[in-house]
C-alpha cells in the first residue's frame, strides 16, 4: 500500500490530539493513523473481510465486517507503550450477525452497538440467539425483507441514542434506491420518523456537532450541514471524490474519499461533471476541511500497490488521545502466541509464548 499525505498533516494529528481508523472493504483492510516517534505518518494495517462501519471512544473499537461484528480492547496501561505504540486494539469478541450489509455503527449510553442494517432497512442491534435484534424502521419500509429498498447508510447519535439516519431513497421496493440516486437521498428523524430533508443525492455518514447536523453528499461530494427547520442542506466544501466516513475534530471535519465504481449506480452522478469542471480527478483517502473556510489543509493519500488497486473506503473515524495505534489480526500467529491479563487492578501484565514474530511493515511511503 502506498501511502502519501501532506506536510503538516502529522502536527494536526498531534495538536488535536487523535489519531485516525479507516476501513476499506474492497482492499478487507482496518488502517490505523498515527505519528511515528520521527514525527513522520505511521499506517498500520490489518486485514477483515469486508469491514465498513467503525465506533470508539479510544479505548475499545468496534467494526462491522462482512458476515460479524467484533469488539476490540486496548490492552495497554495508560501510559504504557509496546514497541512505540500506545495502544494495542486485540479483538476480544466477534458476533456472528450474517451478511446484512452493516454500514454505520454507533454505541448507545447502555453499551450496546446499534448498527444500520442496509439489507433489512432498519436500525437494529445483536441479539443472543438471532442474527439480529430490529430497533427502527424507516415509516415507509412496510416489512423487513432482505432487499435493501431504501439503501439506509448513515446514523448520528444525540444523547447517546439513535437520533437521525440517512438513506440513498424513500423506496419500499427491493432496490428501489437506485431509481432516485440523483435527488431521492433523505435525512430521517428517528425519534418522530419525519423527513428532516429531501432530495439529496445520496447522503452518508450524519453526525452531530457544535449543534448542527453535519452530512456528505457523495453523489456531488459536498460536505455541508442540514437546517433541521426548513430542511435545506448548506454546503461548506467540496470534496474531490465520492465522500463516506466523516469526523468532527473540533473546528475541522475528517471526511472519507473514494473514486467511483464504473458501474450504472455510480455514473452520471454531479460529482462527475463538477470534477471535470474542475479538471481534477477522483482521489482516494482521507481530507480534512476547515468548517469555518472550507480549506483543505490536510490530506492523506492512499493507493494501491502489487498486491491489488484501491479505490475506495467506506469509514474514518478519530481515536482521541491516541498517538500511534496498531491492532492484533487473524492472519499471524501473533494474536495465538499473545496472552494478556490483569495481574492486580490497572496493571495488564503480557505472556507470549514463544518468540513474538515482528510486527509487519507499516507500508508507507512519503
Amino acid at each position: 500500500m502506498n501511502v502519501t499525505y501532506s506536510r503538516h498533516l502529522a502536527d494536526w494529528l498531534i495538536d488535536e490530539q487523535v489519531s485516525l481508523a479507516i476501513t476499506t472493504y474492497q482492499a478487507n483492510k482496518l488502517l490505523l493513523v498515527g505519528v511515528q516517534p520521527n514525527g513522520r505518518i505511521g499506517v498500520f494495517q490489518r486485514t477483515f473481510p469486508r469491514c465498513m462501519g467503525l465506533w470508539s471512544d479510544g479505548q475499545t473499537i468496534w467494526m462491522a465486517s462482512q458476515f460479524q461484528l467484533w469488539r476490540f480492547e486496548n490492552v495497554l496501561a495508560n501510559g504504557a507503550m509496546d514497541n512505540g505504540y500506545d495502544r494495542l486494539y486485540v479483538p476480544r469478541h466477534g458476533y456472528v450477525t450474517g451478511d446484512l450489509d452493516v454500514h454505520d455503527l454507533a454505541v448507545n449510553g447502555e453499551g450496546q452497538p446499534v448498527f444500520v442494517n442496509t439489507l433489512f432497512s432498519c436500525l437494529a442491534t445483536l441479539d443472543d440467539r438471532y442474527s439480529f435484534r430490529p430497533l427502527w424502521q424507516p415509516p415507509f419500509i412496510s416489512r423487513l425483507a432482505a432487499e435493501d429498498r431504501c439503501h439506509l447508510n448513515g446514523l448520528a447519535m444525540e444523547s447517546d441514542m439513535p437520533r437521525y439516519v440517512t438513506a440513498a431513497g424513500q423506496s419500499d421496493v427491493g432496490d428501489g434506491w437506485r431509481d432516485r440516486r440523483i435527488d431521492g437521498g433523505c435525512v430521517l428523524d428517528v425519534e418522530s420518523g419525519e423527513v428532516v430533508a429531501d432530495t439529496l443525492c445520496m447522503p452518508h455518514s450524519p453526525r452531530l456537532a457544535g449543534g448542527r447536523l453535519w452530512l456528505v453528499e457523495a453523489g456531488t461530494g459536498r460536505l455541508g450541514h442540514v437546517d433541521r427547520t426548513s430542511g435545506r442542506f448548506e454546503p461548506v466544501a467540496f470534496c474531490p471524490g465520492f465522500p463516506r466516513g466523516l469526523a468532527i475534530v473540533g473546528t475541522h471535519a475528517v471526511v472519507g474519499l473514494s473514486r467511483p465504481r464504473h458501474e450504472p449506480t455510480f455514473g452520471g452522478l454531479p460529482l462527475e461533471k463538477t470534477l471535470a469542471q474542475k479538471k481534477a480527478e477522483a482521489r482516494c483517502g482521507v481530507q480534512v476541511v476547515d468548517l469555518t473556510t472550507g480549506a483543505s489543509p490536510h490530506w492523506l493519500r492512499i493507493d494501491g500497490d502489487s498486491s491489488g488497486p484501491i479505490d475506495e473506503l467506506y469509514d474514518v473515524i478519530v481515536l482521541p488521545n491516541v498517538r500511534r495505534p496498531k491492532a492484533l489480526g487473524f492472519q499471524s500467529d501473533e494474536i495465538r502466541h499473545q496472552v494478556w491479563f490483569e495481574e492486580a487492578p490497572g496493571q495488564p501484565r503480557q505472556w507470549s509464548a514463544g518468540t513474538k514474530p515482528a510486527a509487519p511493515a507499516e507500508g508507507v511511503r512519503s
